[in-house]
């Protein structure tokens, strides 16, 4: 499985530790490759015009993850604050290849104005969809994620999967990108699969006490 990571310099340890906690419980091959907007740019794959309501490096950078996969097979994306706590063959089992794309159809309203370093917090249709997607590269209507296209395109074009008719997206159970803050385990229902520190984590000094801090700090040292 390709996997692909959104980097950001200011997050640098968060990234570390998502690839670590994939690798550390993954029992099928993973290649595991940062999106790195500025080898993008260097390359001229990607000038789009830094957008004021760009939280991260990777907000639109993301949505190459097919063309960066070759437009083959399937390819996950996932940003760089979350931290797994199970196999991602358990995540792989779930594709279904009459799909475009396969994601957590959150139904989520931020409760703060800002997040992770005091950056505005936006809110729009599907957010955190595209937090963490399982693309299937080669679908036709994917092929229209070209570099050109990622530069240029609107961020609810993009952030909605306005590509796509609403049958070609399918539902992931929400523990593969549980939402700090927002979602709830049930009693007796354990740990989320992948734990997203969508918010701030602990990297961050202001949410360095955030649910299930201890265990992306236990990660970290390990």
């Amino acid at each position: 499985l390709q996997i692909f990571i959104g980097y950001d310099p200011r997050e640098h340890d968060a990234f570390e530790v998502c690839r670590h906690s994939i690798l550390r419980h993954a029992t099928m091959p993973v290649e595991i490759t940062p999106i790195k907007q500025s080898q993008l740019r260097a390359s001229g794959l990607y000038t789009r015009t830094k957008d004021p309501t760009e939280s991260t490096e990777f907000s639109f950078t993301r949505f190459l993850t097919p063309f960066l996969a070759g437009f083959h097979g399937w390819a996950m994306f996932v940003d760089c604050d979350f931290l797994y706590t199970a196999d991602v063959r358990e995540l792989a089992a779930l594709i279904d290849d009459r799909y475009a794309v396969m994601c957590v159809q959150h139904d989520y309203t931020p409760k703060s104005a800002t997040k992770m370093d005091g950056v505005v917090q936006t809110s729009y249709p599907r957010k955190n969809w595209s937090s963490m997607v399982l693309y299937n590269c080669a679908h036709p209507k994917n092929m229209i994620l070209t570099p050109a296209l990622v530069s240029s395109q609107t961020g609810a074009f993009l952030h909605r999967f306005l590509w796509l008719d609403d049958a070609d997206i399918g539902s992931i159970p929400f523990v593969w990108n549980f939402l700090v803050g927002h979602n709830k385990m049930g009693d007796g229902a354990g740990l989320p699969k992948a734990i997203h520190y969508t918010s701030g984590g602990p990297w961050f000094e202001a949410w360095k006490d955030c649910e299930y801090a201890e265990l992306w700090l236990r990660e970290r040292e390990d």
